[in-house]
């Protein structure tokens, strides 16, 4: 099945390495923003929106369940809502969620400008750490953020309500005047204040005044500059651990289309402080998985594999992205080790090799020095 795959026609280069099948070629587009603009919601360690458009579009029809158990942004689930196919996603942070549903039925522009003129802004609220905020804002925008704040922590939120504060913190903090923030780090991690101060320091610059409903329209049209989702079953949207998703039926998933989280350590605290602050989310609360060793997240994977076999059909797929090779270490091949004993058959490993990389080895690391531009998905089928 995996054979006849391909994006551009060229030949499929295959091999067997260590009991696993390799099928290497661009399966999809190497361009940068080729997806829909939709998917224009910054993250951390996200993937392109063309890798799950590749899958669902092959091993799905309109009206199946599309899930992704380590959602992030929502990534997957958009796509497959923008496919006519019912989204489903779950993350154990509750940022995910908050990024990724407004975009399955985002309000009218209209309606967000409306809403957005409603609001107070010139009433900003007092916060203890307001020093280490000015770090990033100008006391006058930081005003208009605290007051935005404030007005959402204080309502149920509607959909409009919810676009917005999806919006807002993704303009948290960046580098462009389309960002609330002076020039900082990218958008999908902040720094600390103290760091903050010393880039400010460095470059000569202090905070400039943002308008805040300005960038938050700006940011809107700019999403819906390519139009909303069609119909589609609707989402079922979970916040936990993906080895106990109750949200999900048993056998209601025809594919699963995922990238878990690695052997890095991410500080979620410290990444994140900004948004949790805003979204008012106790981050301690938040228990992200860390694993100290391959051991550790193979046990993690094969958990999570226990999960799929209940929600996963009978035939259904399961499309599992682990990234580049780190280190040395192949992580697709902990992951058939995790799936044996499973009702799962490991069909193989399709490494996408992007065409504008340097020379790539599916079974080592031979572009410059550190690694490859290849996404490596292990394609499993459910018995």
């Amino acid at each position: 099945m995996l054979r006849r795959f391909s994006f551009d026609g060229a030949p499929t280069v295959e091999a067997d390495e260590a009991g696993l099948r390799y099928f290497v070629n661009a399966f999809w587009t190497a361009g940068q923003r080729a997806g829909h603009n939709l998917h224009e919601v910054s993250y951390r360690a996200c993937f392109k929106s063309q890798l799950p458009e590749f899958f669902i579009g092959r091993l799905t029809a309109p009206g199946d369940r599309v899930y992704d158990p380590f959602s992030g942004r929502g990534t997957t689930a958009v796509q497959a809502a923008l496919m006519g196919r019912g989204p489903a996603a779950n993350d154990v942070n509750p940022l995910s969620a908050m990024l990724c549903a407004p975009r399955l039925d985002p309000p009218a522009l209209a309606a967000v400008a409306a809403r957005l003129a409603a609001i107070d802004l010139s009433r900003g609220v007092d916060d203890p750490g307001e020093a280490d905020l000015l770090a990033f804002y100008h006391p006058e925008t930081l005003r208009q953020i605290t007051a935005l704040r404030a007005w959402l922590l204080g309502r149920v939120l509607d959909k409009v309500d919810a676009w917005i504060r999806m919006v807002a913190i993704n303009r948290l903090t960046g580098h462009s005047p389309g960002f609330f923030s002076v020039y900082t780090m990218p958008p999908n991690q902040a720094v600390s204040a103290v760091s903050q101060r010393k880039i400010n320091a460095r470059r000569g610059q202090t905070p400039p005044e943002r308008d805040v409903r300005a960038i938050i329209l700006k940011k809107t049209r700019l999403l819906l500059a390519d139009g909303v989702p069609p119909p589609h079953p609707p989402a079922v949207l979970m916040t936990g651990p993906a080895e106990r998703t109750p949200g999900l039926a048993a056998g209601s998933v025809d594919l699963i289309v995922t990238s878990p989280p690695f052997l890095d350590v991410v500080d979620y605290a410290g990444d994140n402080w900004l948004r949790v602050w805003f979204a008012g989310i106790d981050a301690a609360a938040v228990k992200i998985d860390r694993h100290k060793d391959i051991a550790a997240w193979e046990a993690f994977v094969r958990r999570a594999f226990q999960e799929f076999a209940r929600v996963v059909r009978p035939g259904g797929f399961v499309a599992f992205e682990v990234g580049e090779v780190r280190g040395g270490v192949l992580l697709e091949r902990h992951v058939a080790s995790a799936i044996e004993g499973l009702p799962f058959d490991v069909l193989g490993v399709m490494v996408n090799q992007q065409a504008f990389t340097k020379t790539a080895n599916c079974w080592g690391v031979s572009n410059n020095s550190s690694g490859t531009n290849t996404n490596r998905i292990v394609m499993a089928v459910r018995r």
